[in-house]
């Protein structure tokens, strides 16, 4: 079992930054390739960003690519989503996900995904 911890939302202005952290616990974070979703009212969860077990290799959606850049340290166990150029668009409640990964396979479809944190709300205001 992994347990994810998001934290690093908030309300910011267009135009400005934000960084999430997802915090994991149990078993070796290094097994897993890991991912940022969001989901905003009355929509469906959508993939945003994910990295690869070794760091490797990420992938983004098309409409943050350029604006968000995903890591991850493995030794602190911790992954991130560093968010700039925001936009009242990428207002969303912003999900970890952790699913087993291979090698540099990078996983973008919610179903690879076993776990998940509790959500972070991102506002951004225009």
């Amino acid at each position: 079992q992994v347990q994810l911890v998001e934290s690093g939302g908030g309300l910011v202005q267009a135009g400005g930054s934000l960084r999430l952290s997802c915090a994991a616990s149990g078993r070796t974070f290094g097994n897993y390739g890991m991912g940022w979703f969001r989901q905003a009212p009355g929509k469906e969860r959508e993939f945003v960003a994910a990295i690869s077990r070794s760091g490797g290799s990420t992938g983004y959606a098309d409409s943050v690519k350029g604006r968000f850049t995903i890591s991850r340290d493995n030794a602190k166990n911790t992954v991130y989503l560093q968010m700039n150029s925001l936009k009242p668009e990428d207002t969303a409640v912003y999900y970890c996900a952790g699913g087993v990964g291979f090698g540099f396979v990078v996983l973008t479809s919610r179903n690879e995904y076993a776990y998940w944190g509790q959500g972070t709300q991102v506002t951004v205001s225009s």
